[in-house]
């Protein structure tokens, strides 16, 4: 062994011994931003969806709370065509003066701008005399943003000039210089999120409209504008509401019947042990059973109450009571109202603005301060008391509620003892419909709720007894949305499964730490019922075990559509988009795709892309169908430049083409000023004496219109069929021989359209196979549903997920509630785009 192998080996062993010790200079300083994009998981909550949508949300709250400050009137958020977001508000702007403290620890000129754009914990919000209160009390915002963008531009519009500067990855890449002069003040903040970081990088619109809603609720009369530009069928939305959390109510109350017209209102301040903290209240009850309760602080959403609510539920529950005893409206009975009883059918926000919020947790869900617990009760109490003694008719109708909430509740309480009551002789109290799995630690136990007990035979044989349990349900289970829980407990199958699940049911009667299985999967058939069931229980989990679904306890199962035999091997498909799919393959397996009238034969590889593009032009024509447009009458509608109609709208005059946006606008107004035309007319034929302002209001309609494609798309479309030589009217009208294809017997056929073509290779696809479609889960045997639904390894799961409380219950009070009006409105917006039907 040479010297240098033997220095190399004594190297290695060194290395070898320093990497097992432990000492000072294992400790790694992360410098900068390089923390947040090591571990951003910790600033954001996670690299997916939430946290993409996070630093979005960490940029406009920075504008809200210049807003809050009393600075900002006005903010844009828009979606670009490139992947990037921007926000933009018309605050005072980020200082661009030179930082002291900074330059002089740099040694360099350092700007304030990239002082907060660079640096953990730098902003205004450490100083109350900037910013009174503020969203955002980590410190971590925008810089967070910084760290975790490939690409972040912050203008700042001051002084009459734009300021600009550039960052990568949480460091600078362009100094700050002035790009230009304007009249605007604010500040505009463009970002690209970091695909090396982040594992989704594609913004949802309607995940954001729905936060900037919540947003223009919480902070009356400042506007939200927000454009989506890379989807044309996304409006462009302005939220505003000069109501505020008066409104809020109202919006979540649009589908349910109110007990009093307007929602009542109570703000107020009092001084706090930080500053003074601000009450906002709004609340209204309605003829559901359900108590619908958002509470804020400083705008951040707090899930699990906090002081804020216990102070406003104490409130309510002693001047209620107060205004019973007073005015004797209970008389003689004994039953007692709890607040709970008041409660039902209440709808109320609560916003508070808190100088120095404790939140109980990282996740900011539960409010701490005790001072802002009593401040509530205190306001609360005294504008409450007021509102019910002016209002003698909604006190008593809210209290005639209450009275049968509370009837209720004690019937419900024995329907509950009467279900969950313990028995000597049956101390499991499982129900004999219950198939049990030997495991007894819930975190490794699952149970399949079933449809229909042929179902739930094929389940209970094919299952591992091991840790998954089958519960067979019959039927459609009660629409809890339209019960109260007395006559929920009361439908056999509901209690069946509240036996099963262990843990109880309703506010006082339910414990998670009894729950029996963590995976409670809804397994139904894939057809209209089946999803009406699955919708049933999802509709009575949410109302009656919302911490199910707050836990990630639910999931729904995917059991395979078709199975099918090809020369004795079996595959099972999921979906009609996967079937298509299987076929088409099948299809172009045996046969050979040629140019007619050429020697030119296409490669395997080409063929597929041939028929990708064929597919995407059917899915295009299946498109411009549902809008209501033959595709025909499409084609013929090409103007004299050759364009195809990009919009149909509905004018005074009748239906009409149009071939470009800017020709929209033209007859957008031409339409508009047709209408005001026809009302002034209207107003003329009215004597003035009969006029009220209301009716001299000028209201337009709404243009009735529908946007047949979006431009790149098309142009998308038209590039890749001529890069086959083939233009649109190939797909359908017939103008020469295009192809030819030649099978593996020999045979031969010549198509004119791209759509015979498609036609042929679907039928080839089927040939010599068998297709079995599953419309129920009884039709599938024991081995089969494991080996698809039930076996861990190869199932596919879809988790329920709670991402949005305010859009949760409105779905389910539009889809489930009593109202026929909204459901129906809703059928007609997506009925051209729902798939799968089954009729």
């Amino acid at each position: 062994m040479t010297n240098d192998v033997l220095e190399s080996e004594e190297h290695k062993a060194k290395q070898s011994q320093k990497a097992k010790e432990y000492d000072a200079s294992s400790i790694t300083v992360l410098e900068g931003l390089q923390a947040v994009r090591e571990r951003p998981g910790m600033y954001i909550g996670d690299t997916s969806t939430s946290g993409l949508h996070q630093l979005v949300y960490e940029v406009v709250d920075n504008c809200i709370d210049e807003a809050m400050a009393g600075y900002c009137t006005a903010i844009w958020v828009t979606l670009n065509k490139d992947g990037s977001a921007t926000i933009e508000d018309n605050g005072r702007g980020i200082p661009i003066q030179k930082h002291e403290k900074e330059s002089a620890r740099q040694g360099r000129e350092v700007t304030a701008l990239e002082v907060v754009m660079t640096i953990l914990h730098a902003g205004g919000k450490f100083d109350k005399n900037t910013y009174k209160v503020s969203g955002g009390l980590h410190g971590v915002g925008v810089s967070c943003v910084n760290a975790l963008s490939k690409k972040f531009v912050a203008q700042v519009f001051k002084n009459e000039q734009i300021y600009e500067m550039e960052f990568s990855k949480g460091k600078p890449v362009k100094a700050l210089e002035v790009v230009g002069t304007t009249t605007k003040r604010g500040t505009r903040i463009t970002f690209y999120p970091d695909e090396s970081v982040m594992q989704v990088t594609l913004f949802d619109y309607d995940i954001l409209a729905k936060r900037l809603r919540e947003l223009a609720f919480l902070n009356r009369g400042i506007s939200i504008y927000f454009v989506d530009e890379r989807n044309d069928e996304k409006e462009d939305v302005n939220f505003c509401y000069e109501g505020g959390l008066v409104s809020f109510v109202s919006y979540l109350n649009e589908n349910k019947v109110p007990l009093f017209p307007t929602p009542a209102y109570i703000g107020g301040g009092r001084q706090g042990v930080d500053g003074p903290v601000e009450v906002e209240v709004a609340f209204q009850w309605n003829d559901t059973f359900n108590e619908t309760l958002f509470t804020y602080v400083n705008n951040i959403s707090t899930r699990h109450g906090g002081t804020h609510l216990s102070g406003f539920s104490a409130a309510l529950t002693r001047v209620l009571n107060s205004y019973i005893k007073n005015n004797n409206l209970l008389k003689n009975d004994k039953l007692a109202i709890t607040g709970d009883d008041m409660r039902e059918g209440l709808t109320a926000v609560i916003s508070v603005k808190v100088p120095n919020p404790q939140f109980e947790g990282q996740t900011k869900q539960r409010l701490g301060n005790s001072d802002v617990g009593s401040i509530v009760q205190q306001i609360v109490g005294e504008e409450l008391s007021i509102f019910l003694s002016e209002n003698p008719q909604i006190a008593r109708s809210i209290v005639e509620k209450a009275h049968l909430a509370a009837q209720a509740r004690e019937a419900a309480r024995k329907a509950r003892d009467l279900t969950l009551r313990k028995s000597a002789l049956d101390s499991a109290r499982l129900p004999g419909k219950l198939t049990d799995c030997q495991e007894k630690d819930p975190s490794l136990c699952e149970i399949y709720i079933v449809e229909g007990d042929s179902a739930g035979g094929s389940a209970k044989s094919g299952r591992d007894r091991r840790f998954q349990a089958i519960l067979p349900i019959k039927g459609k289970i009660l629409n809890v949305e339209k019960a109260r829980l007395d006559k929920v407990l009361g439908n056999q199958e509901i209690g069946t499964m509240v036996a099963a699940l262990g843990c109880g049911i309703g506010r006082d009667g339910f414990n998670l730490e009894k729950l029996r299985y963590h995976k409670i999967i809804i397994m139904t058939d894939a057809d209209v019922d089946g999803s009406h069931i699955r919708t049933l229980l999802l509709t009575f989990l949410y109302r009656n075990m919302p911490q199910l679904v707050e836990n990630q306890f639910i999931y729904i199962a995917q059991p395979p559509l078709y199975r099918v035999t090809r020369k004795k091997k079996s595959q099972y498909i999921n979906s009609e988009r996967e079937m298509d799919d299987y076929l088409v393959s099948l299809g172009l397996s045996d046969i050979k795709i040629e140019l007619a009238g050429q020697e030119k034969t296409f490669s395997e590889e080409e063929a597929k892309k041939l028929i990708e593009r064929i597919l995407e032009t059917e899915a295009f024509v299946s498109r411009v169908e549902k809008k209501g447009v033959s595709f025909r009458s499409f084609l013929k509608a090409k103007n004299a430049e050759g364009k195809l109609p990009q919009y149909q709208i509905d004018l005074f005059d009748g239906p009409r083409f149009v071939y470009s946006a800017s020709e929209f606008e033209e007859l957008k107004t031409l339409d508009e000023n047709y209408q005001r035309k026809i009302h002034e007319e209207q107003l003329a034929s009215i004597p003035q004496e009969e006029l009220t302002e209301e009716m001299k209001l000028f209201k337009p309609k709404r243009l009735n219109f529908v946007e047949l494609y979006e431009e790149e798309s098309l142009n998308h479309l038209i590039q890749g069929l001529s890069s086959f030589g083939f233009i649109m009217e190939d797909y359908l009208i017939p103008r020469q021989a295009l192809l030819q294809i030649k099978e593996e017997d020999g045979g031969a056929h010549t198509y004119n359209t791209l759509k015979e073509l498609m036609d042929f290779v679907r039928v080839n696809g089927r040939k010599g196979i068998d297709i079995q479609r599953y419309k129920g889960l009884g039709e599938m045997n024991a081995d089969q549903l494991w080996e698809t639904t039930m076996d861990p390894k190869v199932r596919t799961l879809i988790r329920v997920t709670l991402e949005d409380v305010v859009a949760a219950d409105q779905m389910f009070t539009k889809l489930m509630g009593e109202e026929v009006a909204p459901r129906k409105a809703f059928i007609e917006k997506y009925a051209l785009s729902v798939e799968n039907l089954d009729i």
